[in-house]
C-alpha cells in the first residue's frame, strides 16, 4: 500500500504499446488515496513513450487523469489524478 499518494511506475525498455497498457492498469487500479502516478520512461533512447504518455491520456481522454505533469527532470511525467 502506497502511503505518499504518489505511485512510481517505471517503463524503461519497454516498447511503447506496453508502455501505454501498464499504465493504463496503473491508473485503473489505483486507489482513492492515490493522487499523482509518476512515471519514470527516460529520454536518452528518444521520446516515444513521452509522446505516446501526452496523446494517449492528455487532452480530457482518461477521465481520471486531471492534468499531466512534467517531472523533476524530462524523463518523469506526471499524471495528476487529483489535487493533494
Amino acid at each position: 500500500m502506497e502511503l505518499t499518494g504518489i505511485v512510481e511506475l517505471d517503463v524503461h525498455g519497454m516498447r511503447t504499446e506496453e508502455a501505454v497498457d501498464a499504465i493504463q492498469k496503473k491508473i485503473n487500479n489505483a486507489k482513492n488515496n492515490i493522487y499523482r502516478i509518476r512515471i519514470i520512461h527516460g529520454y536518452h533512447g528518444g521520446v516515444r513513450i513521452k509522446t505516446a504518455i501526452r496523446e494517449e491520456f492528455g487532452y480530457g481522454r482518461e477521465p481520471k487523469i486531471l492534468r499531466i505533469a512534467p517531472g523533476q527532470n524530462d524523463g518523469i511525467t506526471e499524471l495528476i489524478l487529483r489535487e493533494y
